[in-house]
């Protein structure tokens, strides 16, 4: 029996202060003000306790692509942030698009133990965009999802099938919401920042465009479309637009999106160049504002890895994205200090709402008979992110080297602690 005295909870919509949460055979058995005798005991004081975070947008790159990371590495880089749930994105090598490597993947991670990996698979085989998986077999085989992300699926008529198929078997699509030739080759946003260091620009319409259509499909379909990685204003409004009609549409942000802006670029630091890009300072305000009113649901970190080799390059030929594992955490305690949302709205976004999206009942909520996945957080913590705390493979992150406020202490998954802050 595992005893967590003195704990604050944190529920997306109560806060219990100086409660013993009780641990026993992998299930929270109470919250109670009294001390069982012979068990052990974490004293949290000075802590805040919080459902185990859900990530619903990794890139494990296993298999295929260990050198920049595994399903390992990247179940210790999500338990070091507090994430007991992980799902990975399918453009693996080979892709994930079939049961074999969904369940590869799913075995794998059970026999690390660290987190419950959901396999995200791919929509189209090959991610080509052209036909679609057997949906049935990757979900029978541990999948959850169905993204082509990393690739949009622009044929509007796969898309419709996928959204359709996908709604049989009580599923739903992840859309990465790009259009590839309005895009081009643009590596960082199109405006200004783009015109003063002379980089090809994307413009914030390629996304747009990409979300009404697909937001449009879901209209027609009456299926589930969760967009991924929202990036600029007129997609929020876009998106809040759907809800208010009563269209199927959740949507996710990464901290990044929320954190930085487009101005960063100016000095060519490739570990800045991301895809979606970093968008305007309205952008970002957008998006903090569509956090705190629900139009986003979920803060997904889109934890991206990539070798050292790959960032080292010029920007164009660098590859895009960033890590994310391990600041999504001080980066949203951010917008919590800076009193952008409250704690209650932190765990509605990173754990109550991702539970509820993906139908796992059992975890989101800290109360009796819950799974007993569970963050022990000091938000006050402050912290070097450097090789000392880094879990991940790679160092593909703006924040590495700077200095972090708030961290996971104590992760707790299935009851049994799996990461315990050592610095």
């Amino acid at each position: 029996m595992l005893v967590l005295k003195n704990c604050k909870i944190i529920n997306f919509d109560n806060i219990l202060e100086n409660f013993n949460i009780i641990i026993e055979n992998n299930i929270i058995k109470d919250i109670t003000k009294e001390t069982p005798e012979n068990c052990e005991i974490i004293d949290c004081s000075g802590l805040i306790a919080v459902p185990g975070l859900i990530d619903m947008h990794v890139h494990f790159r296993d298999p295929g692509l260990e050198y920049k990371e595994d399903i390992k590495s990247g179940s210790e880089a999500a338990v070091a942030g507090g994430v007991t749930t992980c799902l990975p994105m399918a453009n693996t090598k080979p892709v994930n698009d079939n049961s074999s490597i969904t369940k590869y993947m799913v075995e794998k991670a059970k026999g690390i133990g660290l987190i419950d990996l959901y396999p995200v698979a791919a929509i189209t085989k090959g991610m080509k965009g052209e036909e679609l998986t057997e949906m049935g077999d990757t979900l029978e085989a541990g999948a959850i999802a169905f993204s082509d992300d990393g690739l949009p699926v622009m044929n509007s008529e796969v898309m419709r099938r996928a959204l359709e198929y996908a709604s049989q078997f009580g599923s739903f699509i992840i859309s990465h919401a790009e259009d590839k030739h309005l895009a081009g080759k643009g590596v960082i946003n199109e405006g200004k920042i783009s015109t003063i260091t002379g980089l090809a620009g994307i413009p914030a319409e390629a996304e747009e465009i990409m979300i009404a259509r697909d937001i449009l499909l879901a209209k027609l379909t009456k299926s589930h479309v969760h967009i991924a990685h929202v990036s600029t204003k007129g997609s929020i409004e876009l998106i809040r637009w759907a809800k208010k009609m009563g269209i199927n549409v959740t949507a996710e942000a990464a901290p990044h999106h929320f954190t930085l802006t487009d101005d960063y670029l100016t000095n060519y630091d490739t570990n800045y160049k991301m895809n979606p890009p970093l968008r305007t300072k309205e952008d970002k305000e957008a998006i903090i504002e569509a956090l705190k009113d629900g139009t986003i649901d979920v803060i997904a970190t889109d934890h991206a890895p990539h070798h050292k080799d790959e960032k080292f390059v010029e920007f164009d030929n660098a590859a895009f994205g960033i890590t994310g594992l391990q600041t999504l955490i001080p980066l949203t305690l951010k917008l919590v200090e800076e009193g952008k949302i409250d704690l209650k709205k932190f765990v509605e976004l990173t754990s109550y709402k991702p539970a509820q999206i993906l139908k796992l009942n059992d975890r989101g909520y800290i109360i009796k008979g819950k799974k007993a996945d569970i963050t022990l957080i000091d938000i006050n913590k402050e912290y070097i992110f450097d090789d000392k705390i880094n879990k991940s493979k790679s160092t593909n992150s703006p924040f590495f080297g700077k200095k972090l406020k708030g961290a996971a202490i104590y992760t707790i998954k299935n009851g049994k602690i799996v990461y315990t802050f050592k610095c």
